[in-house]
């Protein structure tokens, strides 16, 4: 897979097929890609068959979707490749049928970051197979979430703990002027390797366990997708490679939590998804703003989806290709296994979601904040930004937005003309003959899509900022207008405009 020569020819052939994701799209049509996106390969395998030697077609058929052609397709789809080097390279298979065969899968990959190909592991949906433990996982949904989250700075060092095949590595490769990228697995990196010379994008590249490779460095942005799956230890059940960081319990999300700070440069981000155990007698979240607490780093945690222990051990289950109609006793097995560890630990619920942590650049001579900044909260359902570029430009301004409030008094945050975001609306609900509404709410049109209920003061100050009249200025005019001492409107409103202007509804004047 690493004959440079062989990867430059391979990458011709793909440009020169086409093989990208709106073309692929093109050729199989919305249902076949639709249901591939579930992973149903049937369809997609019939309307590729349809569409004859279009080259896209082929490469789908070889590299996508576990699909058999003939030596000749296999040429004319690779020319400048050929079936014999590619097969040398472990690119294709080649049975005494003659059918051609491909043996790792390449497909395009779309990110609000960029386009490249990424090669990795066939997976179940096209071999029918259940996966080997040190299985090299593409791209799937946990990897597309996390590059959405990762916010597009310019960067001078970045790292990607547990890289796997290297997409994040690839995926901010972009804008960053170097990019380290570790894993445990050899295998894995053998992978990440390969897809950086594919398209041509240099990675500093070490094997180890997320952090040990990179002790006493210093990085910009940090992003991990890592092994965070909590599996019984010694039950006897396959530990996958790519899912399992073989720890007890969240002990390696933890881990990766409250030792991250160590390599992360004043102003340095990191992202990461992970899964966190709620135990018997504890709240929602206090083992993860514990975590926070012992970070020393400002923490924002986003919680996405709850399971218990039940759901949780169908979801890892199934994951691993164990299913009750294929092996009841497995499945019967692994079940109790999962459930005897959670109860044995007090297990009641695990997390998952979207941890973002950040080291604040504070200028020398400049006071500390009092405490770092913490925010943990349940965000579900579907979020705009997610369907508009990414959920970036949002974690981007919200860092931004504390940085700037934590250096501001309310007095001098009153003395700010503010200015409402554009994607924000107002909804006023009114009872049948009433003057007055009964409810009012703001609504983000983008980003997290939050929803504010406001009364009637926060209201005509929200609608009143437009960047000429300070915040005084605006509850002044608030205050005459009901009777009320402009004091009292401002200790009502300025802690939510704090909130509104942290979460991206109102905008501080840019310096």
């Amino acid at each position: 897979m690493h004959d440079p020569q062989v990867v430059a020819r391979l990458r011709a052939d793909l440009d020169g097929a086409g093989f990208g994701v709106d073309q692929l799209a093109e050729v199989l049509g919305t249902v076949a890609t639709a249901a591939l996106g579930r992973e149903q390969v049937l369809p997609a395998v019939r309307a590729a068959r349809a569409a004859g030697p279009e080259p896209a077609a082929v490469l789908a058929r070889l590299f996508i979707l576990g699909d058999t052609v003939t030596e000749d397709e296999a040429g004319r789809a690779l020319p400048r490749t050929g079936v014999d080097r590619a097969q040398h390279g472990g690119l294709l298979t080649i049975n005494d049928r003659g059918q051609v065969r491909g043996a790792v899968d390449l497909r395009p990959i779309d990110t609000p970051h960029g386009a490249f190909y990424l090669a990795a592991d066939l997976g179940e949906a096209t071999t029918g197979r259940a996966v080997e433990r040190d299985h090299v996982l593409g791209v799937g949904g946990a990897s597309r979430t996390l590059a959405e989250l990762t916010v597009r700075r310019p960067v001078r060092r970045a790292l990607d703990l547990g890289t796997g095949s290297g997409v994040q590595a690839l995926n901010i490769a972009p804008f960053a002027d170097q990019v380290v990228a570790t894993d445990l697995s050899a295998r894995a990196l053998t992978f990440a390797r390969f897809n950086a010379a594919l398209n041509g994008v240099e990675l500093d590249l070490r094997e180890g366990s997320m952090l040990e490779p990179v002790t006493g460095e210093r990085f910009d942005l940090v992003v991990s997708n890592p092994p965070f799956v909590i599996t019984p230890r010694e039950s006897g059940l396959t530990e996958y490679t790519y899912r399992d960081g073989g720890r007890r319990g969240d002990d390696l999300v933890r881990a990766l939590i409250t030792g991250v700070a160590d390599v992360l440069a004043p102003g340095g981000i990191a992202q990461l998804l992970g899964n966190w155990e709620v135990h018997e007698g504890e709240g929602l979240f206090d083992r993860i703003q514990q975590w926070l607490a012992d970070s020393g780093l400002d923490g924002w945690v986003i919680q996405r989806e709850s399971a218990d222990p039940a759901e949780y051990a169908e979801t890892w289950l199934r994951d691993g290709g164990i299913t009750p109609d294929r092996d009841r006793l497995a499945w019967d097995k692994g079940y109790a296994a999962w459930l005897a560890d959670f109860e044995a630990r007090g297990v009641t619920a695990v997390g998952f979601g979207y941890i973002t942590l950040h080291k604040p650049n504070i200028p020398d001579g400049a006071a500390s904040p009092p405490q770092p900044w913490h925010r943990v909260e349940e965000v579900t359902g579907t979020l705009p930004g997610a369907h508009t570029g990414g959920l970036w430009p949002a974690i981007a301004d919200t860092l931004t937005a504390k940085d700037a409030l934590a250096r501001l008094s309310d007095t001098e945050l009153a003395g700010h003309a503010l200015t409402v975001a554009t994607d924000v609306t107002e909804e006023r609900h009114y009872r049948p003959g009433s003057a007055d509404p009964e409810v009012i709410v703001l609504r983000q049109g983008g980003g997290f899509g939050r929803t504010v209920r406001a009364d009637t003061a926060l209201a005509a100050v929200v609608g009143t900022c437009d960047g000429d009249l300070t915040v005084a200025q605006i509850a002044a005019g608030v205050a005459a207008l009901t009777g009320l001492e402009r004091d009292a409107v401002l200790d009502s409103v300025l802690p939510d405009v704090r909130g509104l202007v942290t979460d991206g509804l109102l905008r501080l004047p840019r310096r």
